[in-house]
């Protein structure tokens, strides 16, 4: 019969915890010394779930806190009164916001109408993102545009690829076009678990605009 272990004393706990997160940040450190590259990225929040204009807007404010003047164009949600363009509105030094788009395509009815404001809005896009004055430039909702045809996405893409080096562009919008995210730095799908629209709850102020 062999002789249980002593059970570990919360110092013991203590210790090997603080052994383990030394080794993790050591290791961290290492490969923390190889990322050494500084670029403008161009980064994509696409997926059917919630938050992608709401991240994206994240690092506006994010960029702001820096000092970092930045362009938004909305290539749909012009028509809505938002929050977050009430905010930015308050930047006028640091924010450059053009809110161009008339609504989604089934509130215009309207393909023609809809092509000339996605039109107007690239158009708009295509300044900031020349503009060496801006850090950070976000197209919110133009992969709604390109998943409807209402822009050429080689157009679109030869742009973005071609963009200056030190700026960073944002993206929003489901079903992101393959030809975007393959030249895209950062990548990422919001993933739909639950939404109370499904249970009959409207948009609300605070969550949705």
């Amino acid at each position: 019969m062999t002789d249980a272990k002593p059970e570990m004393t919360e110092e013991d706990v203590n210790a090997r915890h603080a052994e383990k997160m030394r080794r993790k940040k050591e290791a961290r450190d290492k490969i923390l010394a190889t990322k050494t590259i500084e670029k403008g990225l161009l980064i994509v929040h696409t997926g059917k779930g919630k938050g992608k204009s709401t991240a994206a807007f994240g690092m506006v404010f994010r960029a702001l806190g820096h000092g970092f003047p930045v362009g938004v164009v909305q290539f749909v949600k012009g028509g809505w009164e938002t929050g977050e363009r009430d905010v930015l509105e308050k930047f006028p030094d640091l924010v450059t916001i053009k809110a161009m788009g008339e609504g989604f395509t089934w509130e215009t009815q309207d393909r023609e109408r809809d092509v000339a404001s996605a039109r107007a809005a690239w158009e708009e896009a295509k300044r900031m993102i020349a503009d060496p004055s801006l850090r950070m430039v976000l197209l919110d909702e133009l992969n709604i545009v390109l998943r409807y045809g209402y822009l050429p996405v080689e157009e679109v893409v030869e742009v973005l690829s071609n963009k200056p080096s030190d700026t960073h562009v944002i993206v929003t919008g489901r079903n992101a076009k393959d030809e975007l995210i393959e030249i895209a730095d950062l990548v990422t799908e919001m993933t739909l678990v639950k939404h109370p629209f499904r249970s009959g709850v409207k948009a609300q102020a605070g969550i949705e605009f």
